[in-house]
């Protein structure tokens, strides 16, 4: 059917009504309290949505169901372990920040270990946050470019990028801007309901087009072996059982340590979570947004199934697709009817911005708070303060918009599949995560350990994460490394920084023997 002007009517109505409520949500911001912890008055389920849509990106919205399409349902176990993360958040961390009053993850680190970890681990986030965060607003991209392509519309992909980009990081600037953490924290509830509701629609859309029903996909899924939701592998060696992330032991420990470092030293997350009442509510909203997170992530994959039994297994090839990323896309192009591709379209374009605007808003906290005034704002009014504030949200969106141009231009000109910058953008999150973690980790749980304990053990677990774990830089490196499945890359990270925090701590307390 290709995609209409009542399409592009519906998606264009989208983004200038995200703008309108965005600043009604918002009301007035008379200090960074309001701004970027929305008075702590923010309710624990809006929080709750919020945290959900920040963690869905463009790419969860269209990868997910290409994973049933070409596999089977074992991603589904990671989930397992991301519930039982957010619950040791709830119990260990958060207790914690609420206590302390903090606007940010890391002024904890600066209580415990002084102003130099806290700026070390802020500056690890924020360079964190503008790759990886790079990356998912180029990935928003994809998708329209995918549309105009099967549209039969001859654009160049560089352009429609860009021009994608533009819009999404301009509407998102804009509300964010102006409304701070309660506009992105509505925006994000409103925006879920939509992605959430394109999702639900394309499920009647393709049962209502199958001739033999739910009934007939799940047997030719069954069939396929679409269905295995468990993967013991009992029967691996050790350096196998590494190599594979959907094994089930593999999968739910490393979704767990996965979500206690995201969930629990990312200020991304850790900023909505402050929002609400007290610690009850932020408890709440964080083990609920596991619970809900189980359920859309099944959701997607059953889009995926369904779609499995829609093309009667067709290889992407023969679909004249690139791979499986692209069938979603293909049905909503050429399966749904004008108006209904636009709003899918919007729904894409709401789990972009609902990521970016949170980027946006944490990255402006965590400077504002973490670096800029304690050094030069601590005589500031609230108002200066707010003004410096909203200075650093235009700062940050606009180096995330060049950041998106970045890695576009580099995913255009590179002659292979992907350059290999894109996979060090992708894969510095996981890098970092560990470190951070480990960071915390000895923060709150080890009181003996010092300052010179906490920096030695974060570094050293960066530095080795890199020999161990597959990527661009060690293609660089001597020797063969250990590639391990990215669901061990935190684990082992976290490890060795406390590991080596408690060997620094020997060392300094070891004083030899006098002869």
């Amino acid at each position: 059917m290709g995609f209409s002007t009542i399409d592009g009517l519906v998606v264009l109505v989208y983004l200038s009504g995200i703008i309108v409520l965005g600043l009604l949500a918002a009301g007035k911001q008379r200090s960074t309290s309001d701004y970027f912890m929305g008075g702590r008055q923010i309710p624990w389920w809006a929080v709750l949505f919020s945290v959900v849509a920040t963690e869905t990106s463009t790419l969860t919205f269209i990868s997910i169901p290409a994973v049933a399409y070409g596999g089977n349902l074992t991603f589904l176990q990671i989930t397992f372990g991301y519930i039982l993360g957010r619950i040791a958040v709830s119990l260990v961390f958060l207790p914690r920040y609420v206590q302390g009053q903090l606007h940010t993850a890391y002024q904890f680190l600066g209580n415990r270990f002084g102003s130099s970890m806290r700026n070390i681990t802020s500056t690890t986030f924020m360079v964190t946050r503008l790759l990886a965060d790079g990356v998912r607003l180029f990935a928003s991209a994809i998708p329209l470019a995918i549309i105009l392509r099967l549209g039969g519309m001859n654009i160049s992909d560089l352009k429609i990028y860009f021009l994608s980009i533009l819009i999404i990081s301009g509407v998102t600037i804009v509300y964010t801007f102006l409304g701070g953490i309660k506009a992105v924290v509505w925006m994000d509830v409103t925006q879920m309901s939509v992605y959430i509701g394109g999702a639900l629609m394309a499920v009647f859309m393709i049962l209502a087009s199958l001739p033999e029903g739910l009934s007939g996909v799940w047997s030719m899924a069954q069939e396929a072996g679409k269905l295995k939701l468990f993967h013991w592998g009992f029967h691996l060696g050790f350096k196998e059982f590494m190599a594979q992330p959907y094994i089930f032991f593999t999968a739910v420990l490393g979704g767990a340590v996965f979500s206690v470092a995201s969930h629990g030293t990312d200020q991304l997350i850790v900023q909505r979570l402050l929002t609400t009442r007290n610690l009850r509510s932020s408890q709440k909203a964080l083990i609920g947004s596991g619970i809900v997170v189980f359920l859309q992530f099944s959701l997607f994959l059953f889009i995926g199934l369904l779609l499995y039994g829609f093309y009667s297994g067709q290889p992407p090839s023969q679909l004249g697709l690139v791979s499986a990323d692209e069938v979603f896309t293909k049905f909503i192009v050429e399966e749904m009817p004008p108006g209904v591709s636009g709003l899918i379209i919007a729904a894409v374009f709401a789990a972009a911005m609902s990521t970016l605007s949170s980027s946006i808003n944490s990255l402006a906290s965590s400077t504002t708070m973490d670096i800029y005034k304690p050094y030069w704002g601590k005589n500031n009014s609230p108002q200066k303060d707010l003004k410096v504030s909203r200075v650093m949200t235009i700062l940050w969106g606009i180096i995330l918009t060049g950041s998106a141009f970045f890695f576009a231009l580099l995913q255009l000109r590179s002659t292979g599949d992907r350059p290999a910058v894109v996979e060090l953008g992708l894969g510095i999150a996981s890098y970092t995560y560990g470190g951070l973690l480990g960071v915390f980790v000895s923060g709150v749980l080890f009181k003996k350990l010092q300052r010179r304990d906490a920096v030695v053990g974060f570094f050293t677990g960066l530095t080795v994460l890199i020999f161990l774990v597959k990527g661009p830089i060690q293609d660089w490196l001597p020797g063969e490394g250990l590639a391990v499945a990215w669901t061990w890359y935190i684990v082992l990270g976290g490890a060795v920084v406390v590991a080596v925090a408690h060997l620094s701590f020997f060392i300094r307390q070891w004083k030899p023997a006098r002869v």
